[in-house]
């Protein structure tokens, strides 16, 4: 370590300066890419290295991988704000900035200078951010308390009480739409068993729900309920398993399936009421991501996987704040496509679901260790307080 000045307060940054010393380049090259992500940069700046993609779909073996925090590259001489922040993907520069910045560009571009992309939709001949020379991160600082949540930053408990967990969650909520913001919730089927859909359609009404991510199971229960008074076969109101309730999710396909569509349903007024029956009426955007296990599924399922990915990511673009409510895999999905300065709260019962959304890289996630039917409730009454 050379210098390091320690900031005492939120205004104040701490500063490290440090010489790293390797046994081989390898070594080198790999520990200074793993310091670019936690912010560090080198103190001889040199523009990035940019080569093109030998073929679609494959970059060159030294491509950057991005990480969900803010991200600028050194090109011509300037640092360049990279496009579309997400993890797990590469870098593409245009081809007209890859020369030089010095000299301004003859007309302003539509597209990005420096944009995240899909491995899988790079092109040949794209020019790619390769090793970590002239890549700057910017990680979310942790203020010592956000709106009170400084309280849940450090670690996932069962033992908080769910009380104030929600109540600062609908603090910031109402705040984010008061400046006209987007929530996006990510809901699994365990708010339809648990007895959350009365409160979050309340949620959906009140228009705190801007955007539902979801998979097929979801939406098949909650019509299930709606139209039979069962989900997995079990009566809600009496807890009590009903003769042949089983087939009950395969009726509801049927139903819908006969009007082709779940808006069908609810134009017909076959379906009255429910999650899918607000999120149509409110006109509120959703997304139904399919799966090798679904029934049916039910015709608005999308079962092309890079087409779902697509949406997800499309409605999660610009959200201010997203919700998972106890779906881990859906939630991993969604954390992957949205950059880290965007607050994430997840909600489940098993403390290890909480734990692997940040443990993947979505590290600014809220734990909330709780009973997804009783967060949902919690959640209503303090969003009308």
């Amino acid at each position: 370590m050379i210098d390091f000045k320690l900031g005492r307060t939120n205004d104040e940054f701490s500063q490290l300066q440090m010489r790293v010393v390797a046994p081989t380049r390898e070594i080198l090259d790999k520990t200074l890419e793993e310091l670019v992500e936690l912010g560090c940069y080198q103190a001889q700046i040199i523009d990035a290295t940019l080569k093109p993609a030998p073929e679609d779909r494959v970059a060159p073996d030294d491509f950057y991988s991005t990480t969900n925090h803010r991200t600028y590259v050194r090109i011509g001489g300037a640092w360049v704000e990279v496009a579309k922040q997400r993890m797990d993907a590469i870098v593409v520069v245009r081809k007209e900035a890859a020369g030089t910045l010095a000299a301004p560009l003859a007309a302003p571009l539509a597209a990005p200078l420096a944009e995240c992309r899909k491995l899988r939709d790079v092109k040949k001949g794209e020019m790619v951010v390769c090793g970590a020379n002239g890549v700057r991160i910017q990680p979310e600082f942790k203020e010592r308390d956000r709106l009170g949540f400084a309280f849940m930053a450090n670690e996932i408990s069962s033992e908080r009480r769910a009380e104030t967990a929600v109540r600062k969650i609908a603090e910031m909520m109402r705040q984010i739409k008061a400046e006209g913001g987007r929530i996006v919730f990510v809901a699994g089927p365990v708010v339809v068993h648990t007895g959350g859909t009365a409160a979050f359609c309340e949620i959906i009404r009140k228009g705190f729900v801007d955007t539902v991510l979801a998979g097929n199971a979801i939406a098949v229960h909650d019509i299930e309920h709606q139209l039979f008074g069962t989900s997995l076969g079990v009566d809600l109101e009496t807890g009590v398993p009903i003769e042949e309730g089983h087939k009950n999710h395969m009726r509801a396909i049927n139903v819908i399936n006969r009007y082709g569509s779940i808006r069908g349903a609810v134009e017909a007024g076959v379906l009255r009421s429910g999650i899918m029956y607000e999120l149509v009426r409110r006109n509120v955007p959703y997304v139904l991501a399919g799966s090798i296990r679904d029934d049916g599924p039910l015709p608005d399922t999308e079962m092309d996987l890079i087409k779902a990915q697509e949406e997800y990511a499309r409605l999660l673009d610009g959200a201010k704040m997203v919700v998972c409510l106890s779906s881990m895999l859906h939630s991993i999905g969604a954390g992957n496509m949205t950059p880290s300065w965007v607050r994430m709260v997840c909600v489940d019962i098993n403390p290890a679901v909480v734990t692997k959304l940040s443990d993947r890289g979505s590290q600014q996630t809220l734990g909330v260790v709780t009973d997804v039917g009783t967060f949902l409730n919690l959640l209503a009454q303090q969003l009308w307080v």
